[in-house]
């Protein structure tokens, strides 16, 4: 007998949990670098005029497919029409490789935030720090699994007991931490020139290149086409209305992305005096060059230590959503229990994450593509499947099952405001938009086309 599928308890709950999920290292690491390559300003607006268009649209959908179907992403698509149940399996292959990969980075965070905790904040500036550090074959992998097992302990506790409760209370203090670093950055010496560049809009710097830099960060910042989203819908009351939910978890999402920019941006500013190309891309930003400027600061190592905290708090919710959509996937597909799951779910990332951990070490030699183990995970999910999953759910929205078959489950508790915008967007405009962010990103990755 399978046990009764679990629920949030109310709106908050699956907001936060949902927002949390969202809210991630893409939105720390990578959002501040692209504002600042693309115009500060300008990137933002076309960031925002995205995320209540395109972005509103496709998160609408994949929830109100779960609530719909009741389902997990690999049942969920099979439910509506048995044609496309092969796009449920797809998506649900996508959290089941960015897991252990993203657990990896995870248990960087969990050193660094230690480091700075323990007093070893100016040690962590030199410039071999880090390479040293994921180089070593051991230490890497224990903060992984640190990492992974605070995961999949909130995980084991279950829906309302362990994702929501968690998220209820980590996300209040990521905000707090957010907002709080945010405004501490813009006083700094130097810091008014970044504010000015990220805020004020200069509309020569305006491209399609930016647009496309814009979409693709938004699509990945908000945890689309990863089944996901479709999960937590399927945890969702019938009384929660859905269009407000996900206008409020775009809040939470773009507004920590906002912050983020507003904690970095001024600050790298003032560190390079005023050099945009200081602001690099992904681990290099995190781990090489934002030790520097909290060394550089007064009080540097409290407040750095307050930046590693919410880091970690930003990424554990997003291994946690990670997390219960493939242990929810396993239970729908076997009929496992929770606990069973979890293990397999656990083993499983332990399986994948030691290699990607190890390919910048003594497995350094093993490339594909010339990209690294962990590169090659993250090109696969993200560059790949993700924006396919998003392609095809957009046509199996917009012309198998139809948007009206949506818009009724949409419509449940509310009338739905923006159904006309969700029609052209899922039908017309999304798809587009996603085969050019699938092309932009092999053409990244390739160095073809730099983003």
């Amino acid at each position: 007998m399978t046990e009764k599928r679990s629920s949030f308890t109310g709106k908050i709950g699956f907001v936060l949990a949902a927002a949390g999920s969202a809210v991630g290292l893409g939105n720390i690491w990578r959002f501040p670098y692209l504002a600042a390559k693309y115009g500060g300003g300008i990137f933002l607006l076309v960031y925002l005029v995205l995320a209540v268009t395109f972005g509103f649209a496709l998160m609408c959908a994949e929830i109100a497919i779960g609530r719909k179907t009741g389902q997990s992403a690999i049942n969920a698509f099979k439910s509506l029409d048995k044609r496309f149940g092969f796009v449920g399996i797809i998506a649900s292959v996508i959290p089941a490789i960015i897991l252990p990969y993203y657990s990896v980075i995870g248990g960087w965070v969990t050193k660094y935030l230690f480091a700075f905790a323990s007093g070893d904040a100016a040690a962590s500036a030199a410039d071999d720090y880090f390479t040293g550090f994921i180089s070593k074959p051991f230490e890497p992998i224990g903060w992984f699994l640190i990492f992974m097992g605070l995961t999949a302990l909130v995980v084991l506790f279950g829906v309302e007991k362990g994702v929501e409760k968690v998220s209820k209370i980590m996300m209040p203090v990521l905000v707090v931490l957010t907002v709080a670093i945010a405004v501490y950055s813009m006083t700094i010496d130097g810091a008014l020139e970044g504010v000015k560049y990220y805020l004020l809009p200069d509309f020569s710097r305006f491209s399609a290149t930016t647009v496309l830099a814009a979409m693709g960060q938004l699509f990945y910042s908000m945890s689309l086409a990863m089944g996901i989203m479709i999960t937590y819908g399927s945890y969702m009351k019938k009384d929660v209305v859905l269009e407000k939910s996900v206008r409020q978890i775009e809040i939470f999402d773009t507004g920590i992305a906002f912050f983020a920019g507003l904690m970095i941006i001024p600050a790298v500013f003032a560190f390079s005096g005023g050099d945009e190309a200081a602001l690099g891309k992904g681990p290099s930003l995190m781990f090489i060059t934002l030790p520097k400027v909290f060394n550089s600061m007064p009080a540097g190592a409290v407040i750095g230590a307050a930046f590693f905290l919410l880091v970690l708090f930003a990424a554990l919710t997003s291994s946690i959503s990670l997390m219960e959509t493939v242990v929810s996937i396993v239970r729908d597909k076997f009929g496992w229990g929770r606990k069973i799951s979890c293990f397999a779910v656990f083993l499983f990332c332990i399986v994948l994450g030691i290699p990607s951990s190890l390919g910048f070490g003594i497995w350094d030699f093993v490339t594909v593509a010339g990209l690294s183990i962990l590169d090659m995970f993250d090109f696969v999910s993200n560059s790949v499947l993700m924006p396919v999953v998003a392609f095809l759910t957009c046509i199996f929205v917009g012309y198998v099952i139809k948007p009206k078959a949506l818009i009724e489950e949409i419509e449940i508790g509310a009338p739905f405001k923006a159904k006309t915008l969700f029609t052209v967007v899922i039908k017309y405009v999304a798809p587009v938009c996603i085969v050019l962010i699938l092309i932009s990103s092999v053409l990244d990755v390739l160095g073809i086309m730099k983003i």
